[in-house]
Parts: C-alpha cells; sequence; structure tokens
C-alpha cells in the first residue's frame, strides 16, 4: 500500500474532547505533521482545554463553533485535511438534548460537509462515526455491509451523516468514514461515563458499581489506538480509502459486561459489583474488523486488560480524580 510521504496540516472540528486531545496529544510529538489545528466550543460543563497541549507550538487552538463561518476559515488556513469529531457524543446526553443535537449532529455537520467542499486545497475529509450504528446484530459479526440499526438519537443522526457524505456527488476531496469502537484509556480531556473508565474509577473508589444487561456486546478501543489509526487514513493513498468504510478495532476487544467485570475483579478483590438483568439500552453487537487490517495494514495495539492497569494506575497516582464526562452542556449554550 502506498503512502503519502509529504508532512500534514490538519485541522480538528470537536478536537477539544475526550478523542480530540488524545490525538492533539499524540500528534504535537509526530514529525509527519507540521501544523495541527483544532476547534472547539468545549460545550460540555466539565470540559476546559489542556493548557499543555495548545502551549505546543505545532498546535493553534480555536474556541468557538464550527458553525461560525468566519472562525472555520480562520481554522482551515494552511490545512490539508480535516478530522470531523464535533458533536454531542454519546446516547444520554443526545437524549437530554434532542434539539441541540440534531441542530449540531446532523443539520450542523451537514452544512459543514457541504462549505468544505468548496475548499478546492482539501485533500481528505475524516467523518468519525460509531459502531453504534449497528444496534442489534445476533449471532455473528458485524462488518461494513452489515445492515444499520441505530437504536439512538446519537447513531440515528451518524448514519444520516454517512449517507450524506457517500451520496455527496463532485467531492472535491476525499471523504473516509470511521466507525469507531466505544473508547476507552486516558485522555487529556478525561471521561468517566465510558464503560470500562467508569467501571474502574467505582471500582478503586469502593463504590457500588451497578451493571444493567450484562450479556451485551460491545466493541471496545483505545484512544491511543484511534490516533493511530487516523494518521494511517491520513498518510494512505487517496485511491485506497476513498469513498470506504472501516470499522476501527479490533476482533479481540469485543466484550460482554459480564466479562469486563470479572477482569476487573481480578485488579480488585472485594469489589461491590451489582448485577442487574434489566433492560436499559437495546443494542448489543459484535464487530468484525478485518477490513481494517486488511486494507490499511494496521490493527490496535492495545488491549482490554492493558487500559484497565492503566486506568487504575493513573487514579492512584492522583492523575484524573475528577469526574469529567458528557453530562451536562454549559448554561450559555443556547443553540
Amino acid at each position: 500500500m502506498s503512502e503519502i510521504t509529504s508532512k500534514k496540516n490538519i485541522l480538528l472540528i470537536g478536537g477539544g474532547g475526550y478523542i480530540g486531545t488524545s490525538m492533539m496529544d499524540d500528534y504535537s510529538k509526530n514529525t509527519k505533521i507540521s501544523k495541527i489545528n483544532c476547534i472547539d466550543r468545549l460545550i460540555y460543563k466539565s470540559q476546559n482545554i489542556d493548557k499543555k497541549i495548545i502551549r505546543n507550538r505545532k498546535i493553534n487552538f480555536f474556541k468557538g463553533d464550527f458553525r461560525n463561518r468566519k472562525l472555520l476559515n480562520k481554522a482551515l488556513k494552511g490545512v490539508s485535511d480535516v478530522i470531523i469529531l464535533a458533536g454531542l457524543v454519546g446516547d444520554p446526553i443526545t437524549k437530554k438534548y434532542k434539539k441541540l443535537s440534531e441542530n449540531i449532529n446532523y443539520i450542523g455537520i451537514k452544512n459543514l460537509i457541504k462549505f468544505l467542499n468548496k475548499n478546492k486545497n482539501l485533500k481528505k475529509l475524516i467523518f468519525i462515526s460509531t459502531c453504534s450504528n449497528y444496534g442489534i446484530v445476533k449471532n455473528k459479526l458485524a462488518d461494513e455491509n452489515t445492515k444499520l440499526l441505530p437504536k439512538s438519537h446519537y447513531a440515528v443522526s451518524k448514519v444520516n451523516i454517512e449517507k450524506y457524505i457517500l451520496n455527496f456527488k463532485k467531492k472535491n476531496f476525499c471523504p473516509v468514514i470511521l466507525r469507531f469502537s466505544t473508547a476507552f484509556g486516558y485522555s487529556p480531556r478525561m471521561r468517566y461515563d465510558l464503560t470500562i473508565n467508569e467501571f474502574c474509577r467505582d471500582i478503586h473508589k469502593n463504590k457500588e458499581l451497578v451493571v444493567y444487561d450484562p450479556y451485551t456486546w460491545r466493541p471496545y478501543c483505545h484512544v491511543k489506538d484511534f490516533s493511530r489509526i487516523v494518521f494511517k487514513v491520513l498518510i494512505s493513498d487517496n485511491n485506497i480509502v476513498r469513498n470506504q468504510v472501516f470499522n476501527v478495532g479490533s476482533n479481540q476487544n469485543n466484550y460482554r459486561k459480564i466479562d469486563l467485570v470479572n477482569l476487573l475483579k481480578k485488579y480488585k478483590k472485594n469489589s461491590k459489583i451489582i448485577i442487574l438483568k434489566k433492560k436499559v439500552d437495546p443494542r448489543d453487537y459484535r464487530v468484525n474488523f478485518n477490513k481494517l487490517t486488511r486494507i490499511l495494514k494496521i490493527k490496535p495495539k492495545f488491549s482490554v486488560k492493558y487500559g484497565i492497569k492503566e486506568i487504575f494506575k493513573k487514579i492512584k497516582n492522583n492523575k484524573i480524580s475528577k469526574d469529567h464526562g458528557n453530562h451536562i452542556i454549559k448554561s450559555d449554550v443556547k443553540k
């Protein structure tokens, strides 16, 4: 597989979150990336940008809404490739703020893509989607051709944007869609409303961990692996990745919640765990990631076991003690 050797100047739209700050941290050390622009509204009540990251000479941070065309044009100056992470992220927050999530996750992103297509200098546009789009898949692994059955407002918007990108005519950029697994691991902007991170925190703090839907499957992926795989897409030849959809994760990191609990018990004995079979989330899917390895010649490095050890160690060393997550929108956000 041929790779692009010229250095990259990237724009992370919505790069101030859990995954984006990890990307900025990783890419600031990457010699093949010259410039990292980031635009983010910092919409969540607990959300602030890590000053250590934006002090890096490679990084330019633009605080504000990506729907602000004047600000967006500033952030796009000198940029070769765009990665769209922006949006209200997660099922609970999009359910809580339905109108806002519709305005950002669907209408806002759709208009953004239309606007970006006017930029003749743009090489790749990478849209971060989700494996949650599969909804429920029984007795098999979902691959990129599996029927999408989104069960949440969040996933419905992702599916609609995927369709919009793939059906978009006369594209001036090379579009790539990445369906991310459920994230875990340490990030400069930590989230504890993600399954593995939340389980680790509650067990470490001797809190009672209540587990719903224990036998439902999900795929998981470390935030550092997301950075590695997005970079691989950035440097891949356009002819290989154009209009492609990739599941991002690894077959080995498909787990049921009960499996995660059993792993955690090995690291923290006498944990207070209550297993409830009550259905609160209908999603249940395992995912096949063979296309990622076959075409891009890359696969994730970091296992769930690694992530559990990492989170426990960080909490023990008081690195990530605050309860950050995508829970509440800041009071000044209107639309």
